[in-house]
């Protein structure tokens, strides 16, 4: 059996960072013009992904359990059981990541 590749650094930062509850860490993986797309309804900056994620993200203390992951390009794609006082149940997570810095997480079922 082979080990999963590694996930690109600010993928796993936000990982992390949404598991701790650490709002600032969580922004700071993401490009200052990087967006979250949430099934649809597009949080574009800093300023909206925090309000975004206030609401429903960290703010609703989200669990990750990783049961998955694959890359494609420029995309790194998490599947993830997710937990908290939000949505519960499974999810695929997926992050454009341009240099060091997430452009876009994707996040749909």
């Amino acid at each position: 059996m082979t080990a999963p590749e590694p996930l690109p650094i600010p993928v796993a930062a936000a990982l992390e960072a949404a598991g701790a509850g650490n709002t600032e860490d969580f922004l700071a993986a993401f490009a200052a013009d990087g967006a979250v797309d949430d099934w649809g309804r597009v949080f574009r900056g800093h300023d909206a992904i925090r309000e975004w994620s206030d609401a429903e993200f960290i703010g609703k203390q989200v669990t990750l359990r990783v049961t998955g992951t694959r890359t494609e390009d420029a995309t790194t794609t998490v599947s993830a059981v997710v937990g908290g006082n939000g949505f519960n149940g499974p999810s695929d997570f997926a992050f454009t990541v341009a240099g060091n810095r997430i452009t876009l997480m994707r996040i749909t079922g």
